[in-house]
């Protein structure tokens, strides 16, 4: 594995352009002024939208500013996450926080206005200018939102708290990203080093169970120690988020959550059935495991080593990039010509360096290009990261393309698709590629893993979202006791009986950042489901699946998730896409079992 101890060390080619954004600081403070003098513009439409010419007016300015904040935020957080420590990025990073602020201040009107209008006046308004034709759509699915925004001065008011709403979320990053110190480990040469997330990731698949215990204790002591600290900041953000559904008159945080895209909860409430009368299969395997790797008790730390041993893949990072160019062949020339470009011309950040923010991620800046953040290591989970989120990276590319800005932006509950359809393709491509029956048996139990990583785990995730938000509408307390108990329930739920638990199971959700961006996660299981079906019928050579889903990359959110979806033949108002990934998940495991 290829390891810097400062980021200087990295080479350019491996590393972000940041001047795609801007040349330098000064290019990017000019911009942000720019910013706060177009808020400033957007504030004299307050109560001056008395005409057709004065909502596009306001419309277009308003476009106008999003684009240029965009760029401006991307820039900071990019120069904060490739260094956490660095106080001047983060106070760069602060400057667009306040300017966030301001411009939900500028703005906060807008919508109270656009719902006091009757249809009657909108439709004037819009006969009277044809270039509001542009923003009609989303004019009209504003309306939704009707019961659901407040008077003028309560919106100024939630407009001008919102820094104070993120408070939970920045501490819990800040303290996971920047403060965080693990426990040491015994290095190779038998000295006892600090432990890193990069490492960790490493170590917890090592062949030495001792290796593998090591790290996993490591891993938790801090999360431990603050334990009281993180169910503080976490049970702030359920609350939050029971309070702003309460306020905002939906009935419940979840349906709050859904409501901008359309989806019933049922939806969310039927995956969760799903999977849960789906289990036995994930049991199964736990025991599997359990016999496989030779113990007498099978412990957390046991879960993510290679059930194969004597196999294990070390692939550097060009030769990572050139197994996904061969792998998404079957998406087409001009997809796989896209991916060479987003290597050659640096849009992405590939090595892990000290107190770079862990992970991996993809932000698309219309106008730019995405960005993609990697910690690679060299090895197969690496490689899976690296298709996965080239995935979103170029349906970020194809929207922004194809769309114009109003729905560039693709919505959340699909932004997991065209990830997990690469990651279908990579895997088929590696089984194919293989004729060793051994290799053939590491791969599964690596899609397996995928498979309980990216549906069962956040599945089980969501469950504990959907739970901890119904105890705060209920009135019950989130304290740490509470937490832990729930985490561990739904840990043995999900993953059977043949667990024995050491004591660090139940602080599992101290750990997960999404958990501070509420009712995300179903939609990974969501879109891995999605995905399964989508990839299988592409792989099974179907022409027409394949233009539409080309097409559904292109499509931003120029129609409502659900919609995009069915156009490829996936229908998740119905059990079928998620049933059919079950069934495919117990095949895989029947067929581990027999190899």
């Amino acid at each position: 594995m290829t390891t810097y101890s400062t980021r200087k060390e990295v080479p350019d080619h491996e590393k972000w352009d940041l001047t795609d954004l801007f040349n330098n600081e000064q290019e990017w403070r000019a911009k942000l002024e720019e910013c706060e003098s177009i808020c400033d513009k957007l504030q004299t439409y307050d109560g001056a939208i008395t005409s057709g010419s004065d909502l596009l007016a306001y419309l277009k300015t308003q476009e106008e500013l999003s684009f240029h904040l965009r760029k401006v935020f991307a820039y900071t957080m990019f120069l904060t996450d490739i260094d956490t420590r660095d106080s001047h990025a983060q106070t760069l990073s602060d400057r667009t926080t306040k300017l966030g602020v301001k411009v939900s201040e500028s703005t906060a009107f807008f919508m109270p206005f656009l719902l006091s209008l009757n249809e009657e006046t909108l439709r004037s308004y819009l006969k009277e200018e044809k270039e509001l034709e542009y923003f009609e759509d989303e004019l009209w699915k504003s309306f939704r939102f009707k019961d659901h925004v407040l008077s003028k001065e309560k919106e100024e008011l939630l407009s001008q708290l919102s820094e104070s709403f993120q408070a939970p979320g920045a501490t819990f990053s800040m303290l996971n990203n920047a403060d965080i110190q693990f426990g040491d480990v015994t290095d190779d040469k038998g000295k006892k080093v600090q432990l890193t997330r990069g490492m960790y990731a490493k170590l917890i698949e090592d062949e030495d169970r001792n290796k593998r215990k090591e790290a996993y204790k490591a891993y938790y002591k801090p999360y431990i120690e603050l334990n009281n600290t993180i169910a503080t900041t976490l049970g702030a953000e359920i609350k939050k988020n029971a309070t702003m559904a309460k306020v905002r008159n939906y009935e419940s945080a979840l349906q709050k959550a859904l409501f901008a895209d359309d989806i019933d909860p049922a939806v969310y409430d039927q995956l969760i059935e799903a999977a849960r009368n789906h289990i036995q299969p994930l049991h199964e395997y736990s025991r599997l495991r359990k016999e496989k790797l030779g113990v007498d008790e099978l412990r957390q730390y046991d879960l993510n080593a290679s059930i194969v041993p004597g196999v294990k893949a070390d692939i550097p990072y060009e030769e990572a990039y050139s197994t996904m160019i061969h792998a998404l062949q079957p998406l087409g020339e001009e997809y796989v010509e896209r991916l060479k470009e987003f290597k050659d011309k640096r849009y992405i950040d590939v090595r892990e360096t000290p107190a770079k923010r862990s992970g991996a991620y993809n932000m698309g800046v219309y106008g730019v290009h995405p960005f993609v953040l990697l910690n690679h290591h060299d090895d197969l989970n690496s490689l899976f990261t690296l298709v996965h989120e080239m995935g979103h990276a170029l349906h970020s590319h194809y929207s922004s393309k194809h769309q114009p800005q109003i729905t560039a932006s693709y919505r959340i509950f699909v932004a997991e698709v065209a990830s997990t359809v690469n990651e279908v393709l990579l895997i088929n491509y590696l089984l194919n590629e293989t004729t060793d029956e051994k290799m053939r048996a590491y791969l599964l139990n690596h899609f397996i893993e995928q498979f309980r990583g990216t549906f069962f785990t956040q599945v089980m995730f969501a469950d504990f979202e959907k739970q901890t938000h119904e105890k705060a509408e209920n009135g019950e307390s989130l304290n740490a006791e509470n937490l832990n108990s729930l985490y561990e329930e739904l840990f043995r739920l999900y993953n059977g009986p043949d667990i024995v638990f050491d004591d660090e199971v139940k602080y599992g959700w101290s750990r997960i950042p999404h958990f501070y961006r509420a009712f995300y996660v179903y939609q990974y299981a969501t879109g891995f489901a999605s995905a399964i079906q989508i990839a299988t019928k592409i792989l099974e050579g179907d022409k027409d699946v394949l233009e539409s889903y080309l097409t559904f990359l292109k499509s931003g959110s120029s129609a409502d998730p659900l919609e995009l979806l069915k156009a490829v033949g996936v229908d998740l108002t119905t059990p079928e896409p998620i049933e059919a990934a079950m069934k495919k998940f117990a095949e895989l495991v029947d067929e581990l079992k027999k190899l």
